[in-house]
């Protein structure tokens, strides 16, 4: 057997022998990238104190990765399509970690930004690489097993990049956090040569690369908006970004629908089953992240968590991702795509509305339940989700639809953690200047309502203070506490509302069991005879 993968899928007469090895490179692939987000999320105390970032800083850390990730997936994935998605994954694993190296050397915020911004692109090429290779190598009876891994992959990451990051800060500085993706990237570039085999686009015509810019002026300015807008205020940056992202989705539209080979053909947004999944997987990470990102602020500076401690106790959810992909695995053939996805989307629901009873005196116990339904949920929901987003795309189009699954996937993220983010740090500052009043001097409660981390930092200069003494210290404590876990309270109240908003709106959208080979076979829906076979598949239908 030779070492290396060099028979392209499409010249081969049966599956692929080693498909289950490729799937796990790819999940790797995929472990790494989601890690990135999850990760940064225990270090960022650290990268705090050390860099002395800002809460807008720190914003854009995240950010950094989060914008070019989500802007330039759907392109790149149509060039994966075209030239080679093999080599797609090869150099977006080798540009991630050269990203990753340049973090963990700088020691400057501006550069660790940029840096970020590099592991960005990486991953945008990634991503929608790891699931257009999936499905071109497995057989069709096969790929709802194999995406449900891959989506089981994305659930675990989530709870194991803290469980990482928080090991390896228990003895180093967090550019360990960086550097810890460097040998897992080279070995699944070793594994991608030696497992995956090559794959693109039979046929494909030239590129609409007109449409390509368009979304990734259309998603990139969104992203900006939404960042900017609720952090810094709606001034002029964040206005014209808006402005920009609404001209540039109607000018997508418009040049889609005329263009003879288009980027994305958004007809498609006709189909039901597409439209609802892709609702379903924004709407879902739009609450899962923020929940993530909360979550461990709370078990870090209220309850004293270390970073090590804190990933430990976010294993349960990914214990629950895993238990709710095999329950899809088994029910989703017998009860249907629509039945698992809104369960699932109204399992994460109640979990964050359980969330709203989160107060000063709560402890791991009240997150556990919440944490662990959200994986569940996770787990039932997104696999066959995706699995309809990816049957709704050709094989020449799977860069593609790879690339427009995750930008659901990312762009839900990312506006859920700047919004309700916001929202969490109005509520902190509101409640916080009505506890704690004029008692702080005017500088000191002006960083005191910047973030949780700042106001516990004033609390200890409080304390240093020989004039304010311990008491007046430990007032300030219970005061940061009270109105973080008050604005942990309202922002799940908000973002429940949302979460149970959106999954009503995707149970009118998804159609059942019959729907689902109906709209598939709809004329001028462009669905190709492979789509309306998954159509079939996901719903247990038969001819």
């Amino acid at each position: 057997m030779p070492f290396l993968a060099n028979t392209p899928v499409e010249k081969m007469t049966g599956p692929y022998a080693r498909r289950w090895w490729a799937l796990l490179v790819l999940c790797l692939s995929l472990l790494i990238t989601v890690m990135a987000n999850t990760s940064l999320i225990v270090a960022a105390p650290d990268m705090t104190t050390d860099l002395g970032l800002s809460s807008s800083d720190l914003q854009w850390v995240v950010d950094g990765y989060t914008v070019p990730y989500a802007a330039l997936m759907l392109v790149l994935g149509a060039i994966g399509d075209k030239y080679s998605r093999r080599g797609a994954l090869v150099l977006g694993l080798l540009l991630f970690a050269g990203g990753s190296v340049m973090g963990s050397m700088v020691d400057e915020t501006s550069l660790v930004i940029v840096a970020r911004a590099i592991m960005g692109v990486g991953a945008a090429v990634v991503m929608p690489a790891t699931l257009s290779l999936l499905v071109a190598t497995f057989p069709r009876s096969e790929r709802a097993k194999a995406i449900t891994a891959w989506a089981a992959t994305s659930g675990l990451a989530v709870a194991v990049g803290p469980l990482v990051s928080g090991w390896l800060l228990e003895d180093h500085a967090w550019g360990s956090t960086f550097l810890i993706n460097v040998p897992i990237a080279v070995a699944a570039v070793f594994g991608a040569l030696a497992l995956v085999p090559p794959s693109k686009a039979q046929g494909m015509g030239r590129i609409d690369y007109v449409g390509g810019l368009l979304s990734i002026v259309t998603v990139g300015s969104l992203i900006y908006a939404a960042i900017e807008g609720p952090h810094s205020g709606w001034g002029a940056g964040p206005v014209t970004a808006a402005v920009v992202a609404g001209a540039g989705l109607v000018a997508f539209i418009a040049w889609e629908l005329r263009h003879p080979h288009p980027m994305l053909d958004v007809r498609k947004f006709a189909l039901r089953p597409f439209t609802g999944s892709m609702l379903a997987v924004m709407f879902f990470f739009f609450g899962m992240f923020a929940v993530i990102y909360y979550s461990t602020q709370f078990l870090q500076f209220v309850l004293g968590y270390g970073a090590l401690d804190t990933g430990v106790r976010l294993l349960p959810l990914a214990g629950a991702v895993f238990l709710g992909s095999a329950v899809t695995g088994m029910l989703a053939p017998k009860l249907g795509v629509k039945a698992m996805v809104v369960t699932g989307m109204a399992i994460g629901t109640a979990g964050m509305f359980l969330l709203t009873q989160i107060d000063k005196g709560s402890t791991y116990g009240d997150f556990l339940a919440p944490m662990m339904m959200l994986g569940l949920a996770l787990g039932l929901a997104i696999s066959p989700a995706t699995d309809t987003i990816m049957g709704s795309f050709p094989e020449s189009e799977l860069g593609v639809g790879g690339g427009v699954n995750d930008t659901a996937l990312e762009l839900g993220g990312a506006l859920g953690i700047a919004v309700l983010g916001s929202l969490l740090g109005t509520a902190y500052r509101d409640e916080l200047t009505d506890l704690v009043g004029n008692r702080l001097p005017g500088e000191a409660m002006e960083t005191a309502k910047d973030s949780v981390g700042a106001g516990l930092a004033v609390a200890e200069r409080v304390a240093q203070d020989p004039s304010a003494g311990p008491q007046q210290a430990q007032a300030a404590v219970d005061a940061v506490h009270q109105a973080f876990a008050h604005g942990v309270a309202q922002t799940s109240l908000i973002g429940g509302i949302i979460m149970a908003a959106g999954t009503l709106i995707v149970l009118a959208v998804l159609p059942g069991r019959r729907g689902f080979a109906k709209q598939s076979t709809e004329p001028g829906a462009r669905t190709t005879a492979r789509e309306a076979a998954t159509a079939r598949e996901h719903t247990g239908a038969t001819r």
